[in-house]
């Protein structure tokens, strides 16, 4: 065998859960702030046409988080059936290359 040949990556099926997560967590977190960015402005910008203090944590409670979850939620399932679906093409691709050796 070539030593100039990279080294083949065996795909390991406990990275899964770990890729899924990380995922979910980062995609979930940036919802939040974006959802919570424009529910601020839409809170000021509807205080003032209404001439009044607009209540903030409603753009937490009512704006933000409830958007943040149904973001995790789809995150979670697509991004747990795409690694899936890497993982079982990944072995079989291995399974093929050790078949053709």
């Amino acid at each position: 065998m070539d030593s100039r040949l990279p080294k083949e990556r065996t795909p390991r099926w406990y990275l899964i859960p770990i890729r899924v997560a990380l995922v979910t967590l980062v995609v979930t977190a940036l919802a939040f702030a974006v959802s919570l960015f424009l529910g601020i402005a839409g809170l000021l910008a509807g205080a003032r046409l209404h001439g009044s203090h607009p209540d903030m944590t409603m753009a937490y409670r009512m704006i933000a988080l409830p958007a943040a979850l149904i973001v995790c939620a789809v995150v979670l399932i697509s991004s747990a059936v795409l690694e899936l679906r890497h993982y079982r093409r990944a072995k079989t691709l291995e399974g093929i290359v050790r078949a053709s050796r």
